[in-house]
């Protein structure tokens, strides 16, 4: 599993993870689902739009969310920023995954700027999904509020302060 853990205790983390669809599209909520089943994962629920989707969050508290971008009503980037207002939504800090055929740079940006865990492509790999589970899960980064931002802590933050260490331990080049 990664070398984070072993594959017996990862099977047992993701039979206890609760997991929320949310997709307009019935075929990808299928897809998703039975790559859900297929790595482990035995409470997964559904929604077809942004609203059923922001409404099963606010009532069943799931533990990750997996989320699509482009949806009617309610989209996921619009979701997604109702959901990381600390202020207003009950749940803000709900793991969530954004997975859409949308790879533009743009979106990817500002899905990471509004505040998303993980973001993966369509089409969905059992493998790449099951990464963004197990790292949610085992290294599951702090909910942050910096200058209007709030989500989990960014990964560049949690890189720096490791360079700046390193950087201070090695000793300098001597001519």
């Amino acid at each position: 599993m990664n070398g984070l853990i072993s594959k017996k205790k990862a099977e047992q983390l993701l039979s206890s993870v609760d997991v929320l669809i949310v997709d307009d599209n019935q075929f990808m909520r299928k897809v998703v689902r039975n790559i859900l089943i297929n790595i482990g994962i035995k409470t997964i629920h559904e929604a077809a739009d942004g609203l059923a989707g922001l409404e099963h969050i606010r009532v069943h508290a799931p533990d990750i969310v997996i989320l699509d971008w482009e949806m009617p009503m309610l989209n996921g980037a619009e979701l997604l920023r109702i959901v990381r207002n600390p202020r207003s939504f009950p749940m803000p800090d709900v793991p969530i995954i954004m997975l859409t055929s949308h790879l533009e740079r743009w979106r990817v940006m500002e899905a990471t700027r509004l505040g998303v865990h993980e973001f993966v492509a369509k089409p969905i790999s059992g493998k790449a999904l099951l990464e963004r589970i197990i790292s949610i899960i085992v290294k599951p980064r702090p909910m942050v509020q910096l200058d209007g931002y709030y989500g989990p802590e960014p990964r560049k933050l949690l890189v720096e302060p490791r360079l700046k260490a390193r950087a201070q331990q090695q000793p300098a080049n001597v001519a």
